[in-house]
C-alpha cells in the first residue's frame, strides 16, 4: 500500500536569519573605521624609518662608486668653471679600466703643496645647521666645500711631449699646436716657457685660467715635473650642476683629437717657471 491515500504533511517554514545588528549602531562603525586608519599610520610610520636609511644607503653607494658633486673654490678653471660652481663627477667610469684622456676635466687629489689654503672660506653655519650640511655632505647629497682635491684640464698623458711655445705662442703636444679656446679671455696659452716629457702613469694639467692657476707650470722643479699621479684623479668632471644657469656638458675639445700618441723627436728643455704668489 505504501504511502497512498496518507494526508501529506505540510513543511514548516524556516525561519528567517536575524539581521546582523552592531552594538551601538552607527558610532561604534565610526570608532571601528577610526581604529584601523591608526593601524594603517601606524605601520606606515614604521616603514619609513627604513626608507629613509635604504635611500641614503644608496646615496652612499652613488657617491663612493658613481657620481660625487664638487664645490668650486677658486678661479683657475675660469671662464669654463667659476668660482661657487657644483661640478658632477663621474666615478664609475674608472672601474671599467677607462683612461684618463688628454682634453679631460678632471678632480685630483692634492699631491702635496698644490693647495695653499688661497680659497676664500665661508661664513661658519650655525650650530644645527653645521651638523645636517656635514650629514648631507657624507652622503653625496651636497658637495662639500672643504675638500682638499683640486680640478684642471689634462693637457698631456704618459708619453707625451708637453712644451711651451711654438712660433705662435702656442702650447704644442707632440708637436702639434692646440687651438684652446676655452682658455679665459685676455690670458696667453702660457707666459711660463717649458718642455716636458711626461712619465707613463702620470699627466701634465693646467687650468684654463692660465694667469691664475697653478697648476704643472709652477712644479717644474719637483719631482716628475709637475706632473700629477693617474691614481690620485677621483673623477672626470662632466657636468656643471649648479646654478642652473651654468648648466653645460663638459666636453672633450676637438683639438686634442689632432694629437698624435707617439711623440716627436727632439730633446727636452730645462723646465723654466716664474716666481710669483702661486694660486689654484
Amino acid at each position: 500500500m505504501g504511502s497512498r491515500g496518507r494526508p501529506r504533511r505540510e513543511r514548516e517554514p524556516e525561519p528567517e536569519p536575524e539581521p546582523l545588528v552592531v552594538e551601538g549602531g552607527r558610532a561604534e562603525r565610526r570608532r571601528l573605521a577610526r581604529r584601523v586608519r591608526r593601524r594603517r599610520r601606524t605601520r606606515r610610520a614604521g616603514e619609513l624609518p627604513l626608507l629613509v636609511v635604504v635611500a641614503l644607503c644608496i646615496a652612499l653607494v652613488l657617491k663612493t662608486f658613481l657620481v660625487q658633486a664638487f664645490f668650486i673654490p677658486s678661479g683657475s678653471m675660469e671662464q669654463t668653471i667659476r668660482i661657487g660652481d657644483r661640478v658632477l663627477v663621474d666615478k664609475l667610469t674608472p672601474w671599467f679600466g677607462s683612461k684618463v684622456e688628454r682634453g679631460d676635466v678632471v678632480v685630483f687629489q692634492d699631491p702635496g703643496g698644490w693647495l695653499k689654503g688661497e680659497a676664500a672660506r665661508q661664513a661658519p653655519d650655525p650650530i644645527g645647521v653645521k651638523q645636517v650640511k656635514q650629514t648631507l655632505t657624507f652622503i653625496g647629497l651636497l658637495p662639500s666645500a672643504d675638500e682638499q682635491d683640486l680640478i684642471k684640464r689634462v693637457i698631456g698623458v704618459g708619453g707625451d711631449t708637453v712644451k711651451c711655445c711654438d712660433g705662435r705662442g702656442r702650447v704644442t703636444v707632440n708637436g702639434a699646436a692646440l687651438d684652446e679656446p676655452y682658455v679665459n679671455p685676455g690670458n696667453s696659452p702660457s707666459d711660463i716657457r717649458f718642455e716636458v716629457k711626461v712619465p707613463e702613469g702620470r699627466l701634465f694639467v693646467m687650468g684654463d685660467h692660465r694667469a691664475n692657476s697653478a697648476d704643472s707650470r709652477w712644479h717644474l722643479d719637483e719631482a716628475f715635473e709637475g706632473t700629477i699621479d693617474e691614481q690620485g684623479v677621483v673623477g672626470e668632471a662632466v657636468v656643471i650642476a649648479w646654478p642652473f644657469g651654468h648648466w653645460r656638458r663638459l666636453e672633450t675639445p676637438a683639438t686634442f683629437r689632432m694629437v698624435p700618441d707617439q711623440a716627436r723627436s727632439g730633446r727636452r728643455g730645462p723646465g723654466r717657471r716664474r716666481r710669483g704668489a702661486p694660486f689654484a
